[in-house]
């Protein structure tokens, strides 16, 4: 089943998405959000793939699905955490700023409590008030979860997870050292994310789900070029029951609690940090590990961060090339605080200069 929310309000209007992702059922009927459908899953979850089903029979009222209309599946979520399961990109990132490594973060999970407030949505242009602030695409694979009792083991934590899609967790890098100097970060490095438009249930996923991880070459574009084709499933050294169940070690976690993976990773052939696309690897999903790459190589980064005018997209398909999510695609776009705070007041510009 594939469930999205569509722009309404604050908590977005829950429609249920077609397999191709060409058609929508409103689901209003049976939840108005999808924070209410998580809220009581027991008894709404059998409703909405009845409504699925419905869909996909062509016996449903319907319309076209239209990814562009869009929030983020949770627009916003009564918590964000993100983890950072995948420790070759854990050690890249410090590796770039100096920082040493402890091999304790081999063995347990590092994660951060994000804003959850507001996320932005897939199509609405990440706000830049100060380009020097370093500002990073992070693609990444994210759950939601129904509620989740404190202490709960690996295999409580599995059954949990009601849905997955993508994010960018958009992170400003060079507010990041100032931050965790003080030992008390991050906050101010990590603006609003955002999340692809369709969320799915892992048994939509087929194998692509297994081992508590999605399977599958996480597709990121920069100015549309490829800038990361790393698979998910793949050197991810904390899957995501064992993240939700670090999270959940002193703390219950409500139904719609998001847990990221954290910037998906894969080490060369040669167990070193891998070769861009261009160069016959699977690059990379952040520019943080570009510029570290390029600092090993090259002496020092050449890269640059995003700036004003740049193009993201996530996207993962499947083994017939059909997009499994939808996509993320979005445009930076500089602007004052004040639009920063007011998606709407950005729209109509960033397609100007993405184009």
């Amino acid at each position: 089943m594939k469930l999205a929310s569509l722009k309404s309000g604050r908590d977005g209007a829950l429609v249920v998405v077609s397999k191709d992702l060409a058609w929508c059922a409103r689901a209003g009927a049976i939840a108005p959000t999808l924070q209410a459908a998580l809220d009581d899953w027991a008894r709404r979850e059998p409703l909405l793939r009845q409504l699925s089903a419905a869909l996909e029979a062509g016996e449903a009222v319907r319309q076209p699905f239209c990814e562009q209309d869009c929030a983020s599946p949770l627009p916003r979520a009564y918590q964000w955490a993100d983890g950072s399961a995948y420790v070759n990109h854990v050690q890249l990132v410090r590796q770039a700023r100096g920082a040493e490594m402890p091999e304790s973060f081999w063995s347990e999970p590092l994660m951060y409590q994000g804003g959850s407030d507001g996320f932005l949505a897939p199509r609405d242009p990440i706000p830049v008030v100060d380009e020097a602030w370093g500002c990073d695409l992070e693609g990444e694979v994210a759950v939601i979860t129904g509620d989740v009792p404190m202490g709960a083991s690996a295999e409580q934590a599995l059954d949990a997870i009601k849905l997955v899609m993508l994010a960018n967790d958009v992170s400003l890098r060079n507010l990041i050292p100032g931050e965790l100097g003080k030992s008390f970060g991050f906050f101010q490095s990590k603006p609003a994310s955002a999340f692809s438009p369709v969320a799915v249930t892992p048994d939509e996923l087929g194998e692509a789900w297994r081992g508590g991880k999605l399977h599958g070459a996480l597709r990121v574009d920069l100015n549309g070029r490829p800038l990361g084709r790393a698979d998910a499933g793949v050197d991810m050294t904390f899957n995501f029951p064992t993240l939700i169940a670090h999270a959940a070690k002193t703390r219950n976690l409500g139904a719609g609690a998001i847990v990221g993976s954290g910037t998906v990773s894969n080490r060369g052939d040669d167990g070193g940090p891998g070769k861009p696309v261009s160069e016959g690897g699977v690059g990379y999903s952040c520019l943080a590990e570009v510029r570290t790459v390029e600092t090993l190589s090259l002496g020092k980064p050449r890269t640059p961060f995003l700036k004003d005018g740049d193009t993201v997209r996530i996207e993962m398909k499947d083994a017939h090339g059909q997009s499994i999510f939808g996509s993320i695609d979005q445009a930076v776009a500089q602007c004052a605080g004040r639009e920063a705070a007011s998606p709407e007041l950005l729209r109509w510009r960033a397609p100007r200069r993405a184009g």
